[in-house]
């Protein structure tokens, strides 16, 4: 039995079952983890998300922020932007069945045995590991429950930017699904700054990618955190951050990393061609 990881799809679907048959995935003997960002931007995101729900325990999804967004707009909390191409989701005759099955996805997912834990974007540096798990699963309670649709209302915005155990209501969600799912850089207190995107090198002075932030607490000795989100960032591969967003969607590949076989890696071309006009 083997277990891998691969990084946002984004509806790239093709490439996610060329890379499956790459890796001679078979779901009654491997295991698969997902680090969200299951759709939008790509061309079939309804494809990719039946395929995944269709496998049932096989595999395991973090949410992202696309995962996210779409559970907004379903929910009538946001719009379509004119970016989105998620609109045979909202049409789709199962859709009410694939979002009450999205939402019910972790945000935070770990395997002690293989020493590995997985968000989507990362772990903001002011927690631990133990913070870090308690805080996704209460807001995943937040997302199953009866308050889901005002939930969804509430998480846009970037404020508050810094931690604060005793942030209470929205505020500590909205902070909590920032830190998990659109987290890049920092400022050296900890601070999110939510509105960069690019690579490492070009962000604003005294902003530090967030693994590099000056006391952020380190993962338990023997553990590895297994993100993506990250494109312009690409393969990241230190001693306790995996990050395997390699832009599937820009052009770029989508990647798997073999977590029982020290992260091996496999990737599939992406065409150029599947760039956004």
């Amino acid at each position: 039995m083997a277990t891998y990881c691969i990084g946002d799809i984004q509806g790239c679907h093709p490439q996610f079952l060329e890379l499956l048959e790459r890796l001679d995935f078979r779901p009654g003997r491997d295991r698969l983890w997902l680090t969200g960002d299951l759709v939008n931007r790509g061309p079939q995101s309804l494809e990719v998300l039946r395929y995944v729900k269709a496998m049932g325990d096989h595999v395991v999804t973090v949410l992202g922020n696309h995962d996210l967004h779409l559970l907004a707009i379903w929910a009538g909390a946001s719009g379509l932007k004119s970016s989105d191409t998620v609109a045979d989701v909202l049409q789709a005759p199962d859709r009410d069945e694939l979002m009450n099955w999205l939402r019910r996805q972790p945000l935070m997912h770990e395997d002690p045995t293989l020493g590995y834990v997985m968000t989507h974007a990362g772990i903001a540096p002011p927690w631990t590991l133990d913070v870090a798990r308690a805080c996704a699963r209460e807001a995943e309670e937040v997302l199953r429950g009866d308050e889901f649709n005002l939930f969804m209302a509430e998480i846009y915005g970037n404020d508050p930017a810094q931690w604060d155990p005793a942030l209470r209501g929205w505020d500590r969600q909205r902070y909590i699904i920032n830190a998990l799912t659109r987290m890049r850089y920092c400022a050296p207190d900890g601070s999110l700054l939510l509105d960069f995107k690019g690579e490492p090198g070009s962000q604003p002075p005294d902003y530090l990618p967030w693994f590099h932030v000056p006391h952020r607490h380190p993962l338990p000795t023997g553990t590895r955190l297994v993100t993506g989100h990250w494109s312009t960032l690409g393969f990241y591969d230190q001693p306790d951050v995996i990050s395997i967003d390699t832009g599937c969607l820009w052009g770029g590949e989508l990647t798997a990393i073999q977590l029982d076989a020290d992260a091996r890696r496999t990737t599939v071309k992406c065409p150029v061609a599947m760039k956004p006009a």
